[in-house]
């Protein structure tokens, strides 16, 4: 399946299953289904270079939550791929939650992430790429526009 990234560099790993990986945790790539546990990876994501997370298929959004929690919680700072259902018109959704490569068959995925960071001005919910919210602007703007 072809791999996309944000960045040049792509982690050119073979990560292990989840399961595989407890055996070897000082192997620096592992794959988790969205059954896993997440905080299993605690004190690791120091080390780790690659997670692959994965969507069994579009609908279900159980990564998305793994994601946010490496990203925010654990502070995880390597690459985040998203792999199995990935569909073009979620990347916007996977970019805020912190993923940043991609593996996807789907025609023109390419041309689709180069625009995703841009095709929505205005964000209504925190996320893990740190954007202000409408409520937050809003906010800002009385401040330095105090009303009469």
């Amino acid at each position: 399946m072809p791999l996309f990234s944000e960045t040049v560099s792509a982690t050119i790993l073979e990560p292990l299953p989840f399961v595989e990986w407890q055996q070897r945790p000082a192997w620096p790539a592992v794959s988790l289904a969205n059954t896993d546990p997440v905080e299993d990876l605690a004190p690791h994501v120091g080390r780790l270079r690659l997670i692959v997370l994965n969507f069994p298929k579009f609908s279900d959004g159980r990564a998305y939550s793994q994601a946010r929690l490496l990203r925010g919680r654990l502070g995880y700072t390597g690459e985040l791929r998203a792999t199995g259902g990935v569909l073009q018109d979620q990347l916007p959704f996977m970019l805020r939650c912190g993923f940043d490569s991609f593996e996807s068959d789907q025609k023109g995925f390419e041309e689709a992430l180069a625009k995703a960071r841009t095709l929505f001005s205005v964000v209504y919910q925190p996320a893990e790429d740190d954007r202000a919210t409408a409520s937050l602007l809003r906010l800002s703007r009385r401040n330095v526009h105090p009303a009469v």
